[in-house]
């Protein structure tokens, strides 16, 4: 962390300069933790995400392990599910770079959302449903929260019903992330955990969940309806509402398979965005490279 040599420093820079660091190590030391304490449970293989000796933003990390899912796991003649967001949508460009070049053919795809389908459109990806190909060669999605166990929250971008349908039927889910989706414990990000529910009675839907007893047990943890910024209510592509799960404080989920089973249960609950036990990769990036992990 030293300055470029022959540059003089003031007591002012050299303080900013001892707390950067200490920072960089901090956070470092934190993502390094993760993997060091779950590493028999993984392998992986990592590459470098440096150009040209300057770390990477976030949007580079995105697109590094969008195109690297696209790299290894896409084939010639495969059906592909497409994830929705802003990870899953350089794995959809890469997809339509490959086939425009002649590198991959005979690809036919599934998309999660109306805006993947537009994108993929727009890149001349051949598409087709469920109804037509219901088992798919592999999907490729993001996250919002990855556990130890490649457990998953989906859904913050609002598309969890068509993404479960579609990773559902495939045969391999490579989930796509950076570092900081991973957590020890579902809920940990304190983000929200989506539920997608009708329209109709929502709100006597909203006390069910509210209810349920593995919700009901965790202190700090709230639902409410998600809303656009205009306050009006959010709409998925299915015509649905989502009602939004807190976890905060140091409240998180402490039993997700309870917990997806009770809102599974519950009339009125279409879909949730827990995500347990079908991804089989994550590929993901951070601060030391672009991590493969398998089971």
């Amino acid at each position: 962390c030293g300055w470029p040599a022959g540059t003089e420093c003031s007591m002012s820079n050299r303080y900013l300069q001892a707390i950067t660091c200490y920072f960089i190590l901090l956070l470092s030391c934190g993502v390094r933790g993760f993997f060091d304490k779950h590493e028999k449970h993984l392998t992986f293989s990592v590459e470098s995400i440096q150009r040209g000796g300057k770390r990477m933003s976030q949007a580079d990390l995105k697109k590094q392990v969008g195109y690297t899912s696209v790299d290894n796991y896409v084939r010639s003649g495969m059906v592909v599910g497409l994830g929705t967001g802003s990870t899953a949508y350089f794995a959809v460009e890469r997809l339509g770079q490959k086939l425009a070049s002649g590198e991959l053919r005979d690809v036919v795809a599934v998309p999660t959302s109306e805006a993947t389908r537009d994108q993929a459109l727009g890149l001349n990806i051949p598409l087709v449903t469920l109804d037509t190909h219901p088992e798919l060669d592999v999907a490729i999605d993001g996250a919002d929260e990855v556990d130890p166990q490649f457990n998953l929250v989906k859904g913050r971008g609002g598309a969890l019903l068509r993404e479960k349908m579609v990773e559902a039927s495939a045969k391999l889910f490579v989930c796509i992330v950076d570092d900081s989706k991973f957590v020890e414990v579902l809920g940990g990000s304190k983000g929200a955990m989506p539920v997608e529910v009708t329209q109709f009675c929502w709100k006597a839907t909203l006390e069910k969940i509210r209810a349920l007893p593995s919700i009901a047990s965790i202190s700090g943890a709230r639902a409410q309806r998600r809303e656009n910024k205009d306050g009006s209510p959010y709409v998925t592509d299915n015509g649905n509402y989502i009602i939004d799960l807190y976890f905060e404080g140091r409240a998180a989920l402490g039993d997700p398979a309870a917990a997806a089973a009770e809102l599974a249960g519950a009339v009125g609950v279409v879909e949730h965005g827990l995500f347990l036990g079908m991804a089989s990769v994550v590929i993901s990036a951070g601060a030391e490279g672009v991590r493969t992990l398998t089971k």
